[in-house]
């Protein structure tokens, strides 16, 4: 079935972009947005499938939220359309009605999948067999108690030659020769035991080792399956090159995740490049109940994980025209830090926003790179703490490797007092409160943050409001830890405020800028010993 999607709104008069979106940041074109509207409008009335969003119940524990694709394109006649998809699998089915199907669906093609189990069912059968079997449990209960029985033997005797060795010792004696016999007889002794048990053990370790050999089966049929599986996942490009997921995250240096090729973006660029529509211009939103993890809100937009999508997009986005990095092309705008305060010690000083704190990947000017070329014999890291690209503010600098030392004992101690001001797109219910929610990187869609109370590092802000003005609250943030992006998904977060930071492209919506700024700081200086304070007014 064609999945080409004709516009109902009027769309002839829209200018189309000339390149396709960078995938990991980018804000969606005007026509993107009516693609997406029109899809959530399909959304809001279809029969088609039915699954619980949660839109009209978010505290029913069954409902869950999706994320959802579209991608604007020209078929061969050079007509504007688009293309649907959603993310995985919607009621336990990854093909319906409307949306593109998937790259591979393991649903409905389960011959390796029937394969593979069947193999894991009869080896784990045997295995269950040798486990439960009467001879194996007789063995390995009789080998356990005579060996712990042995063992504490071992150190009956040991503990009397430890008392007779203390008794000579209090009297004087110097008995080299008896240490050395006591020495042998305990070796001895446990040759002895260990004779008395040996043809149990070598029993028991028979039946132990056909134990390790089947589990160690089920885990190579299972790594088997797994890749025939992955091999069936090709993937196109606009020169009709195919490639494999074994083969694309083989380049990539990184192992394979969990549900690779099955988000949004790939299975509409490999629908678009199967049937030869040009790619125009895509959007992902997420359509339903928030996470409780990771922050996604209804009807906010989303770029492409960069985990599982990024080294398979680097292959679908071959031969189309990408616009560039636009953290890259912002970084091109010379950003210049402005001193606050310096002595012979350290310097305080402002980061403009768009500036990384320290060399990255693929972008090396920094504020660390700037601070070694005016201090090219400093020592130590100069940066004492950082702060995200995205957020301007105040940084402290260590001329030496000393005063470094002696001010990340005031942060790890707690001494150092911070003061964000920030600015939310919303109103707050509250005047002030504490944020409690532990974070971890997400492994998926990395530099992003989630919260987990598994494995999460504990997380902590304070905070309070300024002023309320047109829908938007300027808040003062006080962090007592200080996690990677804490602030920022503190804020967003439906468990914390809610209310993302006008500007955050990564966990709102894009703005001009982040509007984030770290305002106060507050330390004990490291050679006068006295409490000193700097304070930078926002522009916001």
């Amino acid at each position: 079935m064609n999945k080409f999607i004709s516009f109902t709104n009027e769309v002839n008069s829209f200018t189309l972009p000339n390149n396709f979106d960078y995938p990991y940041n980018y804000t969606p074109d005007s026509i993107a947005k009516i693609a997406a509207s029109e899809l959530q409008e399909y959304l809001k009335k279809q029969t088609d499938f039915s699954h619980d969003f949660g839109l009209d119940d978010t505290d029913n524990k069954n409902a869950s939220g999706k994320m959802f694709g579209v991608l604007v394109v020209k078929n061969s006649k050079g007509i504007l359309g688009y293309l649907a998809a959603f993310s995985g699998q919607i009621s336990e089915s990854t093909t319906h009605n409307h949306f593109v199907p998937p790259v591979y669906d393991v649903l409905s093609k389960q011959r390796i999948l029937l394969q593979v189990n069947e193999k894991h069912k009869q080896i784990n059968q045997v295995l269950d067999n040798l486990k439960n079997s009467v001879p194996y449990l007789n063995t390995k209960k009789k080998y356990l108690k005579k060996k712990l029985q042995h063992e504490s033997l071992i150190v009956e005797e040991q503990t009397k030659i430890k008392e007779r060795r203390k008794d000579r010792k209090k009297q004087g004696k110097q008995h080299n020769q008896l240490n050395i016999n006591e020495e042998f007889y305990i070796h001895e002794y446990e040759v002895y035991l260990n004779n008395k048990i040996d043809s149990l053990k070598k029993e028991y370790t028979k039946y132990s080792q056909q134990i390790i050999q089947l589990e160690e089966e089920l885990i190579a049929v299972s790594v088997s399956g797994k890749q025939q599986i992955l091999k069936q996942y090709l993937f196109l490009n606009t020169k009709n090159e195919a490639k494999n997921l074994l083969d694309i995250f083989n380049d990539s240096a990184q192992n394979i995740p969990n549900n690779s090729g099955d988000c949004c973006i790939p299975k509409l660029l490999q629908y678009a490049f199967s049937h030869n529509f040009t790619p125009i211009c895509m959007a992902q939103f997420w359509w339903g109940k928030p996470l409780t993890t990771a922050v996604r809100k209804h009807k906010y937009y989303y770029t492409a994980c960069t985990t599982k999508c990024k080294p398979i997009l680097n292959h679908m986005l071959k031969g189309l025209n990408v616009n560039e990095n636009p953290l890259l092309v912002q970084h091109q705008e010379k950003k210049e830090l402005k001193i606050i305060f310096e002595d012979d010690s350290l310097m305080v000083i402002n980061k403009p926003c768009g500036l990384l704190s320290v060399p990255g990947k693929e972008i090396q000017d920094s504020v660390y790179v700037r601070i070694k070329k005016m201090f090219p014999n400093a020592t130590g890291p100069l940066v004492v703490h950082r702060l995200d690209m995205a957020t301007s503010g105040i940084l402290l600098i260590a001329k030496n490797i000393e005063i470094y030392k002696a001010l990340q004992v005031q942060f790890v101690n707690r001494i150092i007092k911070k003061r964000y001001v920030a600015l939310l797109d919303g109103i707050l219910t509250n005047k002030k409160g504490e944020i409690n929610l532990p974070l971890r990187v997400d492994l998926n869609d990395r530099p992003k943050q989630l919260v987990c109370n598994d494995h999460g590092k504990p997380a902590r802000t304070k905070w309070e409001v300024i002023e309320v003005n047109n829908n938007k609250t300027k808040v003062y943030f006080y962090p007592i830890t200080g996690r990677t992006h804490q602030l920022r998904v503190h804020a967003a977060h439906n468990l914390g405020l809610n209310t993302a930071i006008i500007g955050d492209d990564l966990y709102g919506t894009s703005s001009n800028r982040l509007h984030l700024h770290a305002e106060k700081i507050g330390f004990n200086h490291p050679i006068t010993k006295r409490w000193v304070e700097f304070t930078e007014p926002t522009n916001f």
